[in-house]
């Protein structure tokens, strides 16, 4: 039996590709072709069809790298094709196995409108249906000869990534440009046999049904006529009919297939051929829709709707009217589908605000979920924004990529760090590319976690990155598989529909607490140093630029909030949030644009803040603080003199020559403020610190040791870390020189400078000022290694169960032990500003001002006991896709905070992360708010994005527990609203009688309040 099923199933084979498929267009005729290569960046229609055309000949060399070339297509129906259905069917010289990250391109009438992309796996254009014979045909086709980065399988590096080292040389050979005729009844019969072939091979060896399909099939060939397919087609089809008409079982899983193009907004090309690859795969899919009334679209990613809104206005306007028609689904409510663990909280909240309102505006869509099918895990903040933006469910599908444990979940609760809880969904077909093949739906069901709680999973089908989305052939197959014996069941419908009916049926679903994390990829918390720091520095910029702009704009006569400026350089840093590029998995272009994009955005941002700040006057020296804490620090004076000073929160105070209550004092290569004292050994690592407040040792060995591991992963090289990195590693302990550098009563200093590896250089300033305990390690890294990665080690003598590492609007704690599997594979984490260890009674802070990527070990003493190991990942060097990656300098500040609270933390991440700013001011007036109450924590002050005036602040609660407080405003309050972060009313405010607003925030709530001002404040 075994040698008969071989035999059926390579007959079938051999006939369908050698014969079935050749045969599916019936007869062609060519295109006559000219050729024009723009120079240098795309450029516009009008430019290209004003342009010098050669002829061009197929089977010639087109296309250096990130190049453009316009082709100009004439030719006529053949009369003989009248009645038919004819295509223009196009091949580029399509590569590889991928249909994405290659060539493509996006085909136009003469008058510009844009008609429809030719992707490797949806080259036809139509034409007519039924032709009437004679039609002229005129196109301008602009095609991309984007190079396939791919093509090495990430084993080498390539000078491809950068049009600065792509070179010239043409990497595609054109192959066709036909008006073909397509024979409906061949493609049909071709359809037909993809769905059953697919449905035998993937049943089981003793299911009836698959003997069944087998020797149906191996009937249908005996009808096929070799010598004439097309005319033999139908009664092919007529001997599988039976075969295909049979209904699946009732209880059947099934399958809600939504159309989907996930379009990465920069990965292995730039942002410039994001807006190209959006504009061709949203006309393939507003044509599909024209074809196939029961097709749904979902897409997410409000940026590339603007980019097509602004681009390209005819695929605008289709896009419009498929959202009316309900065949297109605006979904996600972000405004790019962004990392899910680096960007801030505020940022968060932004991604959704922006996101929802654009589809609002532009739709008069409210979506309802998150949809991040493809981000590197998840924070586990998200339940609470997601709730309070608005949404009702949430989705992914990458944590199907976890490296070490099955994730036990497709369907269930996920419940946030501040308990709030968001009906989840993982695709089990474990794709967001699907396209309805016999291994997908097997996969479907066979993976399904919740068999006999659940019936239905959801699979995005369509092929996405330029690969031109949803294709007619697989609406086919899923119209085959709406109903079929063997098969789940199929229907293509909205995600909401979807996620309502999932749980309308599963209420109780399981429930999963706390972070997604992935169990892959964990080297995207460090890659592309820059870009990440880029992104801090820009989100606490946002922030000190809204804060002093509000101030102004409430205090300063003619002084104008600056909304557009504001709004702008916010989606520049969303979008900048996209899950390939501030995790550092870009290519070399994406991440030298960032970098410069960043640099852009902190000149504007600077500008904003001063000018905010000079609108309050001139004539004196402020210290301005945008930290929701109040500070005694040691800054700059303009003239670069250390100066003590102490600034309430959100506010300013005059750089006075306040005192501190002890000095620093410096001694050879110790320095003492009265709070630790710090001894620096010959090798530049620290012997010593000692909290004089505790009267206790701080490390258990050396502190702030420098390791340089080699790190070579098996796979995927900027995003990955492997286990196997601790294995081998070298201390950087031989320093250039240990030097002091500055001995102020206020500031001791102590420089060490190394030298190592391959010409790398790292030069420190540690530094400790008076009246505070934290130390700071001023950092320059001149980098020039190759798959390494640098860390910096603090082993501290305290035996902490676990840890706690800061997220947005609150922190996680993770076990610092690995008894199960699921411990062990977080060896390396992300965290945002601090990481914080304890035992009871004492507590250390490691804080940083650009880093994200660190682990928590335990390590075993001399005398048999163990201590904790803290290490922060500072730079790597991967070479892959990007083959300079982090090369070159880097500046950034780490702190260590003995005897630190989380509370403590908290206040120290906000400092570091927000410095003093001092600036020519003669007064200002009191904090735009203030807070009484400890753990109530102010994230952003802004006005009212509706331009009402009124004042918009968000508050959480920052240390795990219940806070409560009063909120006082800096001018009369007329009245308070509790809004969702859109600024939409929620409830009252519990305004108290002396005008404060009382606030009872449970453990890491976030709160927003919009504030109303009394006329004439």
């Amino acid at each position: 039996m075994h040698d008969e099923r071989r035999r059926i199933e390579e007959r079938v084979e051999r006939l369908h590709d050698q014969r079935i498929k050749p045969a599916i267009y019936a007869a062609t005729v060519p295109f006559e072709v000219e050729a024009w290569q723009a120079p240098g960046e795309p450029v516009p229609f009008a430019e290209a069809a004003a342009a010098p055309y050669e002829p061009f000949a197929m089977d010639t060399p087109w296309g250096p790298p990130w190049g453009t070339t316009w082709f100009r297509m004439r030719g006529q129906v053949p009369a003989e094709f009248a009645g038919r259905r004819v295509e223009a069917v196009i091949d580029l010289g399509f590569v590889g196995d991928w249909p994405g990250n290659q060539a493509e391109a996006l085909v136009h009438l003469l008058d510009g409108t844009p008609l429809k992309a030719v992707n490797p796996l949806n080259q036809y254009v139509p034409i007519a249906n039924p032709a009437t014979g004679g039609e002229t045909i005129e196109y301008l086709v602009e095609a991309a000869s984007n190079p396939d980065i791919l093509a090495n399988n990430f084993v080498a590096p390539t000078p491809l990534g950068d049009i600065l080292t792509a070179g010239d040389k043409p990497l595609y050979t054109f192959k066709r440009a036909d008006i073909a005729v397509l024979d409906e009844e061949v493609w049909h019969l071709d359809l037909d046999l993809q769905v059953l072939r697919g449905l035998m091979v993937h049943l089981g060896e003793h299911e009836p049904r698959r003997h069944e399909i087998m020797h149906t099939l191996d009937r249908a060939m005996d009808a096929l006529d070799l010598d004439d397919i097309s005319g033999s087609a139908a009664a092919v089809r007529e001997v599988l009919a039976p075969a295909l008409a049979r209904p699946a079982h009732a209880s059947a899983h099934t399958v809600s297939g939504v159309g989907h193009a996930h379009i990465d907004s920069a990965w292995l090309w730039p942002i410039r051929e994001t807006k190209r690859k959006t504009s061709r795969t949203f006309s393939n899919v507003t044509s599909l829709a024209d074809e196939y009334d029961d097709f749904i679209f979902a897409c997410s990613q409000a940026q590339q709707y603007e980019w097509v809104r602004d681009n390209y206005p005819h695929v605008w306007a289709r896009i419009q009217e498929s959202v009316k028609k309900g065949q297109w689904a605006p979904v996600g409510g972000m405004w790019v589908e962004a990392d899910g663990n680096l960007p801030g909280g505020e940022a968060i909240a932004r991604q959704l605000v922006h996101g929802k309102r654009f589809f609002i505006e532009h739709f008069g869509v409210e979506t309802k979920g998150v949809w991040l099918p493809d981000s590197f895990g998840y924070t586990a903040a998200y339940p609470q924004l997601a709730k309070l933006a608005g949404n009702e469910w949430f989705l992914t599908q990458k944590i199907s990529w976890n490296q070490t444990n099955k994730f036990p979940h497709h369907t269930f609760w996920w419940e946030g760090i501040d308990g709030t809880r968001i009906f989840t969904h993982f695709p089990p077909i474990d794709t967001y590319n699907a396209r309805f093949s016999g291994e997908e739906m097997d996969r479907a069901v066979r993976n399904y976690s919740e068999k006999g709680g659940g019936t239905r999973s959801l699979a995005p089908f369509g092929w996405g990155d330029g690969g031109g989305g949803p294709t007619r052939e697989i609406m086919e197959r899923a119209r085959r598989l709406a109903d079929l014996e063997g098969s789940p069941k199929v229907v293509v419908e909205h995600p909401d529909d979807f996620f309502a009916k999932a749980r309308e049926e599963y209420p109780d679903a399981p429930v999963w607490v706390g972070e997604l994390y992935l169990e892959l990829h964990r080297a995207t918390y460090t890659s592309q140093a820059r870009t990440k720091q880029g992104n801090r520095r820009s989100e606490h910029r946002l922030r000190e630029a809204e804060l002093w702009a509000t101030t102004a704009a409430l205090h300063a006569p003619g002084y104008a909030y600056p909304y557009e400026k504001l709004d702008r350089l916010w989606k520049t840093v969303l979008l900048h949030q996209f899950h390939d590029i501030l995790p550092g998995s870009s290519i070399a272009w994406v991440h030298r644009e960032a970098e410069a994009e960043y640099a852009r955005v902190a000149e504007e941002l600077e500008a904003l803040t001063a000018e905010a700040v000079a609108a309050l006057g001139a004539g004196g020296t402020r210290v301005f603080n945008t930290s929701p804490f109040d500070r005694a620090e040691v800054v700059r004076t303009p003239e670069g003199a250390p100066a003590y000073v102490q600034v309430p929160a959100s506010g300013s105070a005059p750089l006075t020559g306040a005192e501190p209550a002890q000095s620093v004092k410096v001694q050879g290569r110790v320095l003492d403020n009265g709070l630790v004292r710090v001894e620096v050994a010959e090798d530049g690592t620290l012997s010593s610190v000692f909290d004089l407040r505790a009267n206790r040792e701080v490390l258990a060995d050396q502190g702030n040791l420098l390791r340089l591991h080699t790190d070579l992963p098996n796979y995927w090289d900027a995003w990955d870390i492997d286990k196997h990195y601790k294995n081998r590693y070298t201390d950087l302990l031989d320093a250039d020189a240990v030097a002091v550098v500055e001995e102020d009563p206020l500031r001791g200093a102590i420089r060490v400078t190394r030298s190592f590896g391959k010409g790398s250089k790292v030069t420190q300033t540690i530094t400790v000022r008076a009246d505070s305990p934290r130390i700071d390690f001023e950092t320059e890294i001149d980098w020039h290694e190759a798959e390494k990665i640098l860390k910096a080690g603090f082993p501290v003598d305290i035996r902490a169960p676990h840890s706690s590492a800061e997220i947005q609007f609150g922190h996680i704690q993770r076990p610092t032990h690995t008894n199960t599997s699921w411990e062990a594979a977080r060896f390396e984490v992300s965290g945002h500003r601090w990481v914080h260890i304890a035992e009871p009674g004492y507590g250390v802070a490691v804080i940083n001002d650009s880093t994200y990527g660190h682990d928590v070990s335990r390590t075993v003493r001399d005398d048999g006991g163990t201590t904790t190991r803290v290490s922060l990942s500072l730079v790597r060097a991967p070479r892959i896709p990007d083959p300079e990656a982090d090369q070159g300098k880097h500046r950034f500040t780490y702190s260590l905070l003995p005897g630190a609270s989380i509370e403590d933390a908290v206040a120290e991440g906000y400092a570091l992360n927000l410095p003093l700013r001092v600036a020519d001011a003669a007064g200002t007036p009191e904090p735009v708010v203030s807070v009484d109450g400890n753990g109530v924590t102010v994230e952003a002050v802004k006005l009212a994005d509706d331009r009402s005036g009124d004042v918009v602040v968000r508050l959480y609660e920052s240390g795990g527990g219940r806070a409560t407080g009063v909120l006082r405003t800096g001018f009369e309050l007329a009245g308070a609203q509790v809004t969702d972060l859109l600024e939409r009313p929620l409830q009252d405010a519990d305004v108290t009688g002396d005008g404060g607003i009382a606030v009872a925030l449970r453990p890491f709530q976030v709160l927003t309040l919009r504030l109303r001002r009394a006329e004439g404040s």
